[in-house]
């Protein structure tokens, strides 16, 4: 059996800090610009394509039970993946808003507390973070170094991606209900620690979740205020 998953532990923040070192190096690459900013797009357009397969082959590879949650693309940091590789392909405005706003408002809270069960050196350990990484790391990417901007005025881009968190809701939800799983974790909160744990019982912290959201997307845009979109 693998070792189980502690978060904040040192396994925990080492792997953080190695994913802070790559995420920089992507930047790094990014805003040198020519060659060096076509590899950096193409590699995290690639690996953001190619997360949920191999995620998939990671949890299929483990002698431990399969759940659907493991098994079908529909969290939201897996949503978020396909939309950010094809954002960073073709630079479409929603899809580059769906990616900074989700990664930077949800994605990263996986990060912080990971809601995965098995610890180095087991593959779905390696990839969960490759993966929320790869999110994260695209959320940056896009506004830092391909210079995206939200719409203007700037409250059409958040309204917007939270009009998407809502249909995606609605959607995970129907999904639990036909397949039992927990999807967006909107059937119950992950087993390990989060912040849903803070957020009142269930339905009603769906609820709150909304409202998060609503707030973390309001914050996310205000470093592009004052600025033009150019």
């Amino acid at each position: 059996m693998p070792r189980p998953f502690h978060p904040f532990t040192q396994e925990h923040l080492l792997a953080l800090g190695v994913g802070a070192a790559v995420a920089a190096i992507f930047l790094f690459a990014g805003k040198r610009g020519g060659g060096s900013r076509r590899r950096a797009t193409a590699v995290l357009a690639l690996i953001n394509l190619c997360v949920y397969p191999l995620s998939l082959g990671a949890w299929l590879s483990m002698d431990v039970e399969k759940a659907w949650d493991n098994l079908l693309p529909f969290h939201l940091c897996d949503v978020a993946a396909i939309t950010a590789g094809l954002a960073l392909i073709t630079k479409r405005p929603l899809l580059c808003a769906l990616t900074y706003y989700w990664g930077l408002a949800a994605t990263i809270q996986g990060l912080i507390t990971p809601a995965i069960t098995v610890g180095f050196p087991a593959a779905p350990f390696m990839m969960f973070f490759v993966h929320h990484f790869a999110v994260v790391i695209a959320a940056l990417y896009l506004p830092i170094v391909d210079g995206w901007r939200p719409k203007l005025p700037l409250w059409k881009s958040p309204l917007e991606v939270m009009g998407w968190s809502i249909l995606y809701l609605i959607f995970a939800m129907t999904a639990n209900r036909l397949l039992g799983s927990n999807f967006a974790f909107a059937s119950h909160p992950p087993t390990n620690p989060s912040l849903i744990d803070h957020l009142g019982p269930w339905p009603w912290y769906l609820v709150s979740m909304l409202g998060l959201a609503t707030t973390f997307y309001s914050l996310l845009t205000l470093p592009f205020a004052g600025r033009s979109r150019g």
